[in-house]
């Protein structure tokens, strides 16, 4: 499982004209699920994100989670995370999980956010989406899932 994470002062998602979701100050999470990823990768890939201390303290260091600022979390699916660039010109997602394993896992992770954050928005599975997002820092994380089996 690999999650990108934006801290964000605000991020919207938009399908077809209208906006799905939206949030302010938070995180903007792009969540990929591969191949062979269970439930074992979503309690801790939803605990990481809760907890990853990269919001300011008083002192100005990245020492507090969003569970601590009270911020709000916009989740997106994105298998495009599993996107293999190393040969060719065009990227093959051999390694992205199928659409009905994915779509299961990503619904099990947003309910496990859920649990530990009172606003969690999500964009809309399979959906083209337009993503508009206004990233604060910046600050970006790539988490990829240690072999957990």
């Amino acid at each position: 499982m690999r999650l990108v994470i934006q801290r964000v002062k605000k991020a919207q998602v938009e399908v077809d004209g209208e906006i799905v979701a939206r949030i302010g100050s938070g995180v903007l999470a792009f969540l990929g699920i591969r191949k062979g990823d269970t439930a074992k990768e979503i309690s801790w890939m939803a605990k990481k994100l809760v907890d990853l201390r990269i919001f300011r303290d008083e002192q100005g260091k990245m020492n507090q989670s969003i569970k601590d600022i009270g911020g709000e979390i916009l989740v997106v699916s994105q298998f495009t995370l599993y996107g293999n660039c190393t040969s060719g010109r065009r990227p093959d997602f051999f390694s992205a999980a199928p659409p009905a394993q994915a779509k299961l896992l990503y619904e099990q992770y947003v309910s496990e956010v859920k649990k530990e954050i009172p606003t969690v928005q999500t964009g809309v599975f399979g959906a083209m989406m337009e993503v508009a997002l206004v990233n604060d820092g910046p600050v970006t994380l790539v988490v990829d899932t240690p072999n957990l089996g």
